[in-house]
């Protein structure tokens, strides 16, 4: 029986076109060629190749709605290199941040300029293309239509900034943490403008809509319908909520069956059940209004 390690069946296809190619009575005539053409066609079943894309896929829509995220990041097989995640798609520095909201216990707000406006600057990795880099700057350029927040490349000398990479999945640490500070955008799955405005909402400082504080208010956590070792993704979180009311329509919000083991609601809204909700794709007004009353921008 062929093992995988035997040898890598593209070097062994490249061996028989060269032959082909420079000698082509070698290749008609030599059994130990055609012993080489069997044995590749062996390797070809054993491996299950596939004709090869050279073409990541991209995203299609250009809004896409965030709260898929749930879906979108449930595929990515984890590194030894990629951070801890909580909630799908927020980073933390470690274990012991599993249980703790960084932004309630420090100062994780980007800091003010002496004009008013809070610059955050952020580096794209050379690795989009420029579709791509495309649809990651229209989600940094819609902030600062609506509030006081400004994303601008980096520039020489400033020692923190978003570097925005397209790693496993779609995720960001909450708030801001100095340094380099990766944000996640997969090439592949997580290119749309409001899952852009999710992951950069969450680098502000933002957690999801459904761990607000006065969630169970508004909406009961199904948690027989949660698949195993996932019901930390539904903790409540100690939010300030900027005095507005919960969203259904945030960009922040989940959809009904997030995590869910057998396709049934995880979570169901009160008392309206049949409200429809995680379908955002875009910030809403209230995400608008919570960033600026955060930020104390002029704008809302």
């Amino acid at each position: 029986m062929l093992e995988r390690e035997d040898c890598h069946p593209y070097s062994m296809a490249a061996v028989l076109l060269a032959l082909a190619i420079f000698n082509k009575s070698l290749y008609n005539n030599n059994p130990i060629i055609h012993s080489m053409i069997h044995t590749w066609k062996q390797i070809k079943t054993a491996f299950n190749l596939k004709p090869i894309s050279l073409l990541l896929p991209i995203a299609k829509n250009p809004t896409f709605a965030a709260s898929s995220l749930d879906g979108a990041f449930s595929t990515w097989i984890r590194s030894d290199n990629d951070p801890i995640l909580t909630e799908g798609d927020i980073a933390i520095g470690s274990e012991d941040e599993r249980n703790a909201n960084p932004c309630t216990s420090q100062d994780c707000k980007w800091l003010k300029n002496a004009d008013g406006k809070v610059y955050v600057p952020y580096y794209i990795a050379n690795h989009y293309s420029d579709r791509e880099k495309a649809i990651i700057i229209r989600g940094l350029e819609s902030f600062s239509s609506f509030s006081c927040i400004f994303f601008r490349p980096t520039q020489s000398g400033d020692h923190e900034w978003l570097s925005i990479e397209s790693n496993n999945g779609c995720s960001s640490f909450v708030g801001r943490r100095g340094g380099k500070q990766v944000v996640s955008l997969a090439r592949s799955g997580c290119l749309y403008h409001g899952t852009v405005q999710h992951e950069l909402l969450h680098a502000l400082g933002f957690n999801h809509e459904q761990t607000r504080s006065d969630r169970d208010n508004h909406i009961r956590v199904m948690l027989q319908n949660v698949k195993a070792g996932k019901e930390h993704n539904f903790r409540k979180v100690a939010t300030l909520n900027q005095g507005t009311p919960y969203d259904y329509n945030s960009v922040m919000q989940y959809r009904k069956n997030a995590f869910s083991k057998n396709n049934q609601p995880t979570m169901v809204p009160i008392p309206d059940p049949n409200v429809s909700f995680g379908n955002a794709k875009e910030m809403s007004h209230n995400d608008k209004v919570r960033l600026n009353t955060l930020y104390k921008c002029c704008k809302c």
